[in-house]
């Protein structure tokens, strides 16, 4: 009795801290700014003026740029859960949550699992994004759905990693500084955006090993395939892997706060 009384005071903390975290986020439209304004602007610069130079066109382009930015957004999205996590701690508020009669996991699984809805969006954001500019792929529904869940698990899982840079760094700036190199390193040296046979050997290899890579290439087999690929099982195990390396890295880094 006192263990599943314990348990659902977790899971009651824990959903409470990520309405919190649902509340400052509605409260703060800027921080929709990269899963909503970001994949907009990208798509619609990528598509419309690289599209004819790399594919011949932009309908032509854009069963390679949709999941391109759409797996570029999730890392955008991902790396906000650190720079949420490290401005609590610089607020000092953390240290109120860990003096109330919590749990004391809450505040830190709050903000990551709240953190989903921001996935959700920048998700839905850059496949709609896609569709009115043409993009038509030719499987059901119920694959786009699929490719959906992949990129948001992949986002969340990769936050963990993020939470773990926002409870080590020492400052917010820190973070954000951190976050876009990364971004910016995974999505461009990868198959986003361009063919890996147009990049010179050393960049083909480079980009082989780069995780986004895999990620964007399992999601257009299931877009060409209709099924599930040996790829996106890659990718699932990939991302249960961050997270049960991560998570507990996170949660050891919390502790020491």
């Amino acid at each position: 009795m006192t263990i599943q009384t314990h348990n659902s005071n977790v899971l009651m903390n824990t959903a409470t801290m990520a309405y919190r975290n649902l509340l400052k986020t509605m409260h703060n439209p800027d921080q929709f700014m990269d899963v909503i304004v970001q994949p907009v602007m990208f798509m619609l610069m990528f598509g419309y003026l690289f599209g004819g130079a790399i594919a011949g066109g932009v309908q032509a382009y854009l069963p390679t740029i949709v999941p391109g930015i759409l797996i570029q957004t999730m890392l955008s999205a991902a790396s906000g859960s650190g720079s949420q996590i490290r401005e609590d701690l610089d607020s000092g508020v953390f240290d109120r949550f860990k003096s109330l009669p919590m749990a004391h996991i809450a505040p830190l699984a709050g903000q990551l699992f709240g953190d989903v809805l921001r996935l959700i969006i920048a998700t839905i954001t850059s496949l709609t994004t896609g569709y009115f500019m043409g993009w038509r792929p030719e499987v059901g529904f119920g694959w786009i759905v699929v490719i959906g869940l992949l990129a948001i698990l992949t986002g969340w899982a990769l936050s963990w990693l993020f939470a773990l840079v926002g409870l080590l760094a020492k400052h917010a700036e820190t973070v954000q500084s951190f976050s876009l190199m990364t971004m910016l390193v995974l999505s461009f040296m990868s198959n986003a955006f361009v063919p890996l046979k147009s990049l010179t050997k050393p960049l083909q290899v480079i980009a082989r090993f780069n995780p986004v890579t895999g990620v964007i290439t399992a999601i257009r087999q299931i877009l060409a395939t209709g099924s599930w690929t040996q790829s996106a099982l890659l990718v699932l195990v990939f991302d249960l892997s961050i997270v049960v390396v991560f998570a507990p890295l996170t949660v050891w880094a919390y502790d020491r706060n």
